[in-house]
């Protein structure tokens, strides 16, 4: 292979991985913007102390190697359908791996429309959610500005939707840059805490989680309703695998996303344990006052940002839906002579549009819809589990004692997270 052939892979390569950053993990990538304050907010009754602060960072880091790590990025993306990912193909995958006529074969059926209802739920929650929690930030510059917060969040919805019929291509190829910017940035920022107060890091043992559930019961099984928004977009990623590849984004999330995230929430996490009162708001307490504006500007970039992983992922699944015969036939348009991945779906971009906007209207603000966020999250991805573990042991070479005993480990994670969220349905 000539230099010059090398050289043109290594910069497509770069530039999938580039692209998947700022069209993949835009949702998790903008988690640090609320996870840490709802967690310690009114809903659950926590004190800001060294205990509860060690104890539920402990839970963030622990949730984003077990469930994101682990169970997306290193098992569940190998589970594709031709390159294509989200439920509706790891159901395809499992259907054909089970024997023809099997029992499973309508139940596994459910699982995966149920399982693609609640990631439409997660598709229209999530822009609303993200964009709205971003925008907030002006308060912390100008808390006269409250009153402006929903209509700048509504024209940016408006902008964002009216982006998507140029491709996740050219929407990565914009938004990259931008989330690079931001993933450096929140990790500087993180960092300049953690130096101030390197025993912060002690949350990296498990045993804090641990010891936090032992003294808080049933508060710390209720906060993981809380703890879940640092994995929102796990999900999206396997949604979105069918766009750039599955190396592509495991080695942004392993380089750049996850480094970035652990930083920026221990950071907090330092801070918080320094000058307990910022916890109100820990993410934009990290920032010095004189870059408040900018930053405000940024994350409202990545809250848009983040946003498009789970709208791609929405036409993704609308594709592979109309393709399976559980959706009627509707226009897709291909928006890349390179990827037959890439697609845009007018009607379901005009559905979510419509949902998003009155979701923005009726909620108070992004603290009302956190309450909201996690269940249809938490569902997808117990039902995701549940498809890994009857495609792994039908299908993988793997000895059945290591398949039930991750199978069940990971349920009971799964169910912890989807019962502590459930139970704010009403």
């Amino acid at each position: 292979m000539s230099a010059h052939v090398q050289s043109a892979s290594k910069t497509s390569k770069s530039a999938l991985i580039i692209g998947a950053i700022g069209v993949v993990f835009g949702d998790i990538g903008t988690s640090p913007l609320y996870t840490l304050k709802e967690a310690f907010g009114e809903h659950y009754g926590l004190a800001a102390n060294h205990a509860n602060v060690l104890g539920i960072l402990s839970l963030v880091f622990w949730a984003m190697i077990l469930v994101v790590t682990v169970k997306y990025v290193m098992i569940i993306t190998r589970a594709d359908n031709r390159g294509e990912g989200g439920i509706l193909s790891l159901m395809t995958v499992v259907h054909r791996a089970i024997p023809i006529a099997s029992p499973l074969t309508y139940g596994i059926g459910i699982l995966g429309i149920v399982g693609t209802a609640f990631f439409f739920g997660d598709a229209v929650i999530t822009p609303a959610m993200t964009v709205s929690s971003a925008v907030e930030g002006i308060k912390e510059i100008a808390p006269g500005m409250q009153a402006y917060v929903k209509p700048i969040a509504l024209v940016i919805l408006v902008l964002l939707f009216s982006f998507q019929r140029f491709g996740t291509e050219r929407v990565g190829r914009v938004f990259g840059p931008v989330m690079m910017l931001w993933f450096v940035v929140i990790a500087i920022f993180g960092m300049l805490q953690i130096v101030k107060n390197p025993s912060i890091l002690l949350a990296l043992n498990p045993i804090y989680g641990v010891s936090f559930f032992l003294q808080n019961g049933v508060a710390a099984w209720l906060v993981l309703g809380a703890v879940v928004l640092c994995v929102t977009g796990g999900e999206a990623l396997y949604a979105d695998m069918g766009h750039f590849g599955r190396i592509p984004i495991r080695n942004a999330w392993m380089i750049v996303v996850l480094p970035s995230l652990v930083l920026n929430y221990f950071g907090q996490g330092a801070l918080v344990l320094a000058e307990p009162e910022t916890i109100s708001n820990p993410f934009f307490s990290l920032v010095p006052e004189s870059l408040l504006v900018p930053m405000v500007v940024l994350a409202t970039l990545a809250a848009v940002i983040a946003s498009q992983s789970v709208i791609s992922g929405a036409f993704s699944l609308t594709r592979e839906a109309v393709q399976l015969g559980y959706l009627p036939r509707m226009k897709i348009v291909h928006t890349s002579a390179h990827t037959i991945g890439q697609i845009y779906v007018p009607w379901v971009n005009n559905i979510l549009f419509i949902t998003v906007i009155a979701l923005v209207i009726g909620f108070r603000d992004s603290s009302a819809m956190a309450a909201a966020y996690g269940v249809s999250v938490t569902g997808s991805m117990l039902i995701d589990t549940f498809l890994v573990i009857i495609l792994a042991s039908q299908g993988w070479r793997i000895k059945p004692i290591i398949i039930w005993v991750a199978g069940i480990s990971y349920l009971i994670i799964d169910l912890a997270l989807f019962s502590a969220n459930a139970i704010k349905f009403l």
